[in-house]
C-alpha cells in the first residue's frame, strides 16, 4: 500500500483516474466509485482515494461526466444589454442562487445580430447546457433569436417572452402606483412625471398607473413630460417644470435613474423607477 509520505509524482499529461487508481493502490472501478460516492468499501479507503486524487490534483473530465449524467451543470444565458445594467446584475443573482447546486453561468452577448444570436445558441447546445435564460434592455422587445421548439428549457427575464413561456418582468403598473401613492401619504398634491420616450411600453404602463392613482386621490393630472432616458433629459425637464410660468410641482416622479439623479437636484421629494 502507498504511504502519504512518498514524493507526489510529476506528470507530464492531465492526471487520469488511472493515475489515481495506482497511487492508491486500488482498481480503476474502486477508485471511481470513490469518488462519485458510490459502491461499497470502508470510510478509509474511501478518504484515502479522494485524499489521493487531491494531493495528485485530478480533475474528473466534465463531459465524460455530464454524458453519464445527462447534465452539464451549465447554464447559458443570452442577451442584447450591451452595456450590462440590466443583465450583469441578473447574472449575479442567477450565479448566486445556482452556485450552491454546482451549477454554473456563462454569458453570451448577442447584441441585435440574429446570426451572432443563433451562433450562441448552437455553441451552449453543443455544450449541452441544461437551460438557456434570455434576458434583454427592454421587456417589451424580443432577443433577435428564435429560442422556441429548442431541446433544453428556456426562461425569459425582463424581455420580451415566446407565447407560454416562463417569464419574469417587473410590475411596472404596480411600481408607479406604489411610487405615486407615496406621494400622496406625504401630502403632495401637484406631482409631475418626467418619464422616456413614448416608443417604450413601460412609459405607458406607468404613465396611466399615475393618472389612475392622481384621479382616485382627486388631484389634479398634469400631462407627463416625455423625453430620453438620460441626466440631460432629466435637467431640461426639470427647467421646464420650475421655470417660473406655472405652479410649480411639489414632487416629481421619474421614469429612471438618470432622470432622477438630474431632478434631485431640486429641492423636492423624489421616487425613481428603473428604465426597462
Amino acid at each position: 500500500m502507498p504511504s502519504d509520505d512518498l514524493p507526489v509524482p510529476v506528470f507530464s499529461k492531465p492526471v487520469t483516474l488511472r493515475d489515481v487508481a495506482a497511487q492508491a493502490g486500488v482498481s480503476v472501478a474502486t477508485a471511481s466509485k470513490a469518488l462519485n460516492g458510490q459502491g461499497r468499501m470502508t470510510a478509509e479507503t474511501r478518504e484515502r482515494i479522494r485524499e489521493t486524487a487531491r494531493r495528485l490534483g485530478f480533475r474528473p473530465n466534465s463531459l465524460a461526466q455530464s454524458l453519464l449524467r445527462r447534465r452539464s451543470f451549465t447554464v447559458g444565458l443570452l442577451t442584447n444589454d450591451t452595456y450590462g445594467r440590466f443583465s450583469l446584475p441578473l447574472m449575479s443573482g442567477i450565479s448566486d442562487a445556482l452556485v450552491d447546486n454546482g451549477v454554473s453561468v456563462f454569458l453570451c452577448n448577442v447584441e441585435e445580430d440574429p446570426r451572432l444570436g443563433q451562433m450562441h445558441v448552437d455553441a451552449m447546445l453543443d455544450k449541452r447546457v441544461d437551460g438557456i435564460i434570455a434576458t434583454g434592455k427592454r421587456i417589451d422587445r424580443h432577443l433577435p433569436v428564435d429560442l422556441s421548439n429548442l431541446r433544453v428549457p428556456v426562461i425569459y427575464a425582463f424581455t420580451q417572452p415566446d407565447p407560454d413561456a416562463v417569464a419574469f418582468v417587473s410590475d411596472d403598473v404596480g411600481g408607479a402606483r406604489l411610487a405615486v401613492e407615496h406621494f400622496c401619504r406625504l401630502g403632495r398634491k401637484r406631482i409631475a412625471h418626467v418619464t422616456g420616450p413614448a416608443s417604450f411600453a413601460v412609459v405607458h404602463a406607468r404613465v396611466q398607473a399615475y393618472r389612475d392613482v392622481l384621479v382616485e386621490n382627486g388631484l389634479t393630472v398634469s400631462e407627463p413630460l416625455l423625453g430620453s432616458w438620460s441626466e440631460a433629459w432629466g435637467h431640461q425637464a426639470v427647467a421646464q417644470l420650475f421655470d417660473g410660468k406655472s405652479e410649480r410641482p411639489d414632487a416629481v416622479f421619474c421614469g429612471n435613474d438618470q432622470i432622477a439623479r438630474s431632478a434631485s437636484m431640486t429641492p423636492r421629494a423624489i421616487w425613481s423607477l428603473p428604465q426597462k
